[in-house]
């Protein structure tokens, strides 16, 4: 019964930055792992980045990586993910996640954002 509400999608021209913000609400005590996903249009589902929020462990897929960095308020319970040097093909509907970390590596997603659109221009 987490809420997650996303704010910062827009549109950019290439190499230019993005920050978005998840505020998650509810009852978040069983969410120790938050994260983004991205869809492109005819593409699958990608994981962009997720933190597990009690060790700091953070994930990136790799074509983000060096670029893209997911960061937490836990006074907020807000996560963002501040993105670099956009390219034309990090264009996608962001939506943000959270869920519960069973083991290391591993997050079973609970909750979803209605997702933000970015949009990277060239």
């Amino acid at each position: 019964q987490v809420q997650l509400v996303e704010s910062g999608g827009g549109s950019v021209q290439a190499g230019g930055s993005l920050r978005l913000s998840c505020a998650a609400s509810g009852y978040t005590a069983n969410s120790n792992c938050m994260g983004w996903f991205r869809r492109a249009p005819g593409k699958e589902r990608e994981g962009v980045a997720t933190i597990y929020t009690g060790g700091g462990v953070t994930y990136y897929t790799g074509s983000v990586k060096g670029r893209f960095t997911i960061s937490q308020d836990n006074a907020k319970n807000t996560v963002y993910l501040q993105m670099n040097s956009l390219k034309p093909e990090d264009t996608a509907m962001y939506f943000c996640t959270a869920g519960f970390s069973p083991s290391r590596g591993v997050c079973e997603w609970k909750s979803w954002g209605q997702g933000t659109q970015v949009t990277v221009s060239s």
